[in-house]
């Protein structure tokens, strides 16, 4: 069983920067897709970015993109996020979940079976 720990959230001002981290534990996630997700106070959890097994392909949602890079280290079993030019809109506990074996980039929920607890972060304007 894979138990996933976030950290790297906090209280930020509009433009500036945070790297968040995704730590798995239990077993190597080396060989699974990883993605980040988002919920905001009041709304649904959205897709922020994913990343295909061996790092080669990644995917973000058009409202992060150009802004967020997520990557990964297998060696160390993390996957990151670095979040630049944050925008207030960016407020919301963030998790990352395991997506599928061998698996591509998807930004569709029920692709991923393993979630973290989330980490808060806050923008402030």
């Amino acid at each position: 069983q894979v138990q996933l720990v976030e950290s790297g959230g906090g209280l930020v001002q509009a433009g500036g920067s945070l790297r968040l981290s995704c730590a798995a534990s239990g077993r190597t996630f080396n060989n699974y897709a990883m993605g980040w997700f988002r919920q905001a106070p009041g709304k649904e959890r959205e897709f922020v970015a994913a990343i295909s097994w061996n790092a080669v392909s990644t995917y973000y949602a058009d409202s992060v993109k150009g802004r967020f890079t997520i990557s990964r280290d297998n060696a160390k079993n993390t996957v990151y996020l670095q979040m630049n030019s944050l925008k207030p809109e960016d407020t919301a506990v963030y998790s990352c979940a395991v997506g599928g074996f061998f698996g591509g980039p998807r930004d569709a929920e029920n692709k991923y079976n393993t979630w973290g607890q989330g980490t808060q972060v806050t923008v402030t304007s």
